[in-house]
């Protein structure tokens, strides 16, 4: 697959304002087209807020996008957060709206929670600072990260993480989200896809890696995302490998949230060959020219 031909170029995992996204749902699918994507799924965190403004701003400005609807629900899995996107999900199906719902209070309590051990750390005005920050979206540790980047006790993202957000730090939390097979549940149920996100970034060894996916495998996930934007040089076919050992279709997303140097809508993304790609069994969208 090249990245030059356009007509095919799929981004399924994208943020918005709705979680920890920098762009509105309405800027977002603006750029997208500016980077050739043809298809493309937003996956707010616990979120489905972004998607009927986007559709909205499609049908306003023309745009020649197909819009995937999508979520990125929070888990746990063994003491580990794992996060499971949904995709081509009905927005408006009860058993989502409610599941949705009740992920939106875990979040709120896990962030106050957040905001109470770095004012005890003596960083007050977190809470207020990432609330501020989230503009009326889910506040997430991605805007706890930006506030102690502003107000200067790390340098980048990366670092303050390291220093405050990670497992064991101080301002981490335990998540207490719902199970695999929940999310892979309400999915199913809203005649969505499941999908394993960024498999490579959960910090598990191979050993691990491999149980989860086995794990999510038996629950009846459906896919696993195997190409991304960044990647080290064998992770791609590594994990077009488990796809095929698990009998797990292949997602590629770029994991958007703002525009810079080394992460853009569209870069990089393209699958192995023996792999297929999860919207192959998608209706596939008519010729708009």
């Amino acid at each position: 697959m090249s990245e030059t031909n356009y007509a095919i170029i799929y981004d399924l995992h994208s943020h918005t304002t709705a979680s920890d996204g920098m762009l509105s749902p309405e800027a977002l699918v603006h750029r997208a087209v500016e980077m050739r994507i043809g298809t493309l799924a937003i996956t707010d965190h616990d979120s489905i807020d972004a998607i009927p403004a986007a559709q909205a701003e499609i049908a306003r400005a023309g745009l020649g996008l197909r819009l995937i609807t999508g979520v990125e629900i929070s888990t746990v899995w063994e003491n580990h957060e794992i996060h499971i996107v949904g995709l081509n999900i009905d927005i408006h199906h009860p058993s989502m709206v409610a599941f949705l719902a009740e992920q939106k209070v875990r979040r709120e309590q896990r962030a106050r929670l957040i905001a109470e051990r770095l004012e005890k750390a003596h960083i007050p005005g977190a809470w207020e600072g990432a609330l501020k920050l989230a503009a009326g979206g889910a506040v997430t540790r991605g805007h706890f990260a930006r506030f102690l980047v502003s107000a200067g006790k790390a340098s980048n993202m990366a670092d303050v993480f390291k220093k405050y957000l990670a497992r064991g730090k101080t301002g981490y939390v335990p998540p207490q989200w719902c199970t695999i097979d929940q999310a892979i549940d309400v999915i199913h149920h809203s005649g969505g896809k499941a999908v394993v996100a960024h498999p490579g970034r959960y910090d598990l060894s191979a050993k691990w890696l491999k149980r989860l996916l086995a794990y999510f495998a038996e629950c009846g996930g459906d896919a696993m995302e195997v190409a991304q934007c960044q990647q080290g040089p064998n992770e791609r076919t590594q994990l077009a490998a488990y796809a095929q050992q698990f009998g797990l279709l292949a997602s590629q997303g770029s994991d958007f949230h703002q525009p810079c140097s080394w992460i853009e809508l569209g870069r990089k993304l393209w699958l192995p060959a023996g792999v297929e790609g999860v919207w192959h069994q998608w209706e596939q969208p008519q010729n708009t020219d």
